[in-house]
């Protein structure tokens, strides 16, 4: 007897009765649309997530968080640099790097790629290469030995194996009796990675850092330092941070920039996804609109009755909002339960139905990602939830003002 009128009467016609069982039946169907629409949004924003997580895992596998360089594209004392950078929060380790455009031969057979000489101890610091090598050692590179570790594409290109050599010719030259030379070396292949990136596993060759600069040409002198933060996502502060205290002929680049237009295409895709999906809601809350309708026409003597005791125009509008925004928060709150469930088991759910049927959606032998991830954001959970309850109140305005203009006279003539 103390709630509100409005709210009473709206919470009572959502219940089934004898003469409505059509239209308890069409708010069921408003309410299972609405949790299905949730539920497909949430499930298929967190897999995108999770493909998102999975491809920058593997792209900075190979590339760095950030790196320093010069525009002349040769650095000095590095090693000085480096220990000032040691003492950072955000920095946690540091490691130089030699990188040249090269061409690899073995045989007839002949393929470009990036030749990025390294220092084996300290390139686990920065990078994740180190833990994808599928034959042989990386601390095979030694210095003097000329040895070289191979992407999996590419070493098929070749034809090669561990063991095997191939040829590294530099687009530098050198003058000799009979005029101009290439400078060419052979390695021996000491290893073989892969870290899932077509991009690294094609086209990227590692060396120990000093045969690098020797077949260079570079002496002492390094590309630049590549640099792992704590967190990723501070790439773009901390490369402001260094560009304004570090003077000199410096050039910092960061992850977000080097790969910005991959990064950018991945984000329109979850745009226009979301509003895809965000479809699919609405019309499973505009339904709310035919049910409130029926359910105004099915209570027109309902509504005169009140008005004549008094009511006002705005409860009985206030009655059929509080019917619809709890249909579509009943039915946002299952959806966003079952999304929510979906997307936290989406990596058990799927080798279970891949088990069950007999079938692989992402072949291994296709896809360098086979599995399917998944990443739950809240913030994406809130604002679906939330759009859901906006379009569930919009469905209700027109059905709701329909009811308040209902006259007393004209509702009653006939009962």
């Amino acid at each position: 007897m103390y709630r509100p009128y409005e709210l009473y009467i709206g919470l009572r016609y959502t219940h089934t009765k004898r003469r409505t069982h059509f239209i308890s039946f069409i708010s069921l169907i408003s309410m299972l649309g609405i949790a299905l629409g949730v539920t497909a949004l949430i499930t298929v924003l967190s897999v995108m997530n999770g493909f998102e997580r999975e491809l920058r895992d593997r792209i900075l596998g190979m590339a760095s968080h950030a790196s320093i360089t010069t525009f002349s594209g040769q650095l000095s004392d590095w090693q000085g640099l480096s220990a000032l950078l040691a003492g950072r929060e955000k920095i946690i380790a540091s490691a130089p790097y030699v990188s040249g455009e090269t061409m690899l031969s073995n045989g007839k057979r002949v393929t470009g790629g990036i030749l990025r000489g390294i220092m084996p101890d300290m390139e686990g610091g920065v990078s994740d290469v180190v833990t994808h090598i599928k034959q042989g050692d990386i601390n095979l590179l030694r210095p003097g030995e000329y040895g070289i570790v191979l992407g999996s594409e590419m070493a098929v290109a070749l034809g090669v194996a561990t063991g095997d050599s191939v040829t590294v010719v530099s687009p530098q030259i050198t003058i000799g009796p009979t005029g101009l030379l290439p400078r060419l070396r052979r390695f021996t292949v000491v290893g073989i990675f892969e870290v899932g990136m077509y991009e690294y596993d094609r086209g990227v060759a590692l060396v120990h850092i000093e045969d690098a600069a020797r077949l260079f040409q570079m002496d002492d002198k390094v590309t630049g330092l590549r640099l792992k933060l704590s967190d990723i996502f501070l790439a773009p502060e901390v490369s402001r941070e260094l560009s304004r205290e570090l003077q000199g002929d410096y050039r910092i680049e960061d992850w977000t920039r080097q790969h910005a237009n991959f990064f950018r295409a991945v984000k329109t895709e979850k745009r226009v996804m979301f509003i895809i999906l965000t479809l699919i809601v609405a019309v499973a809350a505009f339904n709310i609109v035919s049910t409130l309708i029926m359910v105004v026409t099915d209570k027109r003597s309902d509504i005169a009755i009140l008005r004549t005791l008094g009511a006002s125009p705005r409860s009985i509008m206030s009655i059929f909002i509080i019917q619809g925004v709890f249909i579509g928060v009943l039915g946002t709150a299952l959806g966003v339960a079952g999304g929510v469930a979906l997307a936290l088991n989406v990596e058990t759910i799927v080798p279970a139905i891949e088990q069950l049927f007999n079938v692989q959606f992402l072949a291994a032998d296709v896809y360098y990602i086979s599995d399917v991830p998944s990443e739950l954001h809240w913030n994406d959970v809130w604002v679906m939830a939330g759009v859901a309850i906006v379009l569930s109140l919009l469905a209700t305005l027109y059905p709701a003002w329909r009811a308040a203009r209902t006259h007393p006279a004209e509702a009653l003539r006939y009962e």
